[in-house]
């Protein structure tokens, strides 16, 4: 089993590998505005380390948002379009899930709020517990205002994310233990997460590659619109 992952949600841009024994092999760039020229060199890149070829692929995962609108739809369009090419099955991941795995392998962090800034003073959010190794929600991924977060239990909690520009809110409904605002998700830790739902069964066709933005009505708040 070798499943290829890709990660645009946000500013960064990243691509990985998970192999049979576990081993992930990623390439990752901080890098706004540049995902669509440097992830399908990347994916070659790494599909050249590994010594694969797309026939031997088991999945595409890809990051289903939300986050970005333009990353999330780079994201979920070029995993569906390998995956139409290279005849895969695609995986969908959350990108808040993402982050929050990407905080405990680097930070270390078991229990974590994943926080984007939405614009439009608005954040996407959800609350991530550590249990046998991945992170599980514990909150639904929700789009509000930062001075309307979700409950949490009076824990100290690690936000990271860049929705942790608004700490003052943040830290007025929370227990922080710490706010990250420069940790972006990476497809290492996405790719970790899709080797768990391809075992558990959540391979999807193709045509179903579709991203999630949590805000669908983004023109009905634009001003002056036709």
């Amino acid at each position: 089993m070798s499943i290829l992952a890709l990660e645009t949600a946000t500013e960064a841009c990243s691509v990985a590998i998970i192999l049979a024994d576990g081993q992930v092999l990623s390439r990752y760039e901080y890098s706004p505005r540049l995902q669509t020229q440097l992830l399908l060199p990347m994916v070659d890149e790494l599909l050249a380390e590994a010594g694969l070829t797309p026939s031997q692929l088991t999945a595409i995962a890809y990051s289903r948002g939300p986050g970005s609108f333009t990353g999330v739809r780079i994201s979920a369009a070029a995993a569906q379009g390998l995956a139409f090419g290279w005849d895969l099955p695609i995986l969908a991941i959350s990108s808040l899930q993402t982050l929050a795995q990407t905080a405990y392998r680097l930070a270390g962090y078991d229990r974590v709020v994943s926080i984007f800034d939405a614009r439009m003073n608005e954040v996407y959010v959800s609350a991530y517990q550590l249990e046998q190794g991945l992170m599980q929600a514990l909150t639904p991924e929700t789009l509000c205002a930062p001075d309307k977060l979700p409950e949490l239990s009076a824990e100290p909690w690690s936000v990271v994310g860049n929705g942790g520009i608004y700490a003052e809110a943040i830290q007025r409904q929370w227990i922080v233990k710490t706010i990250q605002t420069d940790m972006y998700p990476h497809a290492y830790d996405l790719a970790v997460l899709a080797q768990t739902a391809w075992q558990h069964g959540h391979a999807q066709a193709p045509e179903l590659a579709l991203p999630v933005y949590l805000r669908d009505s983004i023109w009905q708040k634009l001003p002056n619109k036709s």
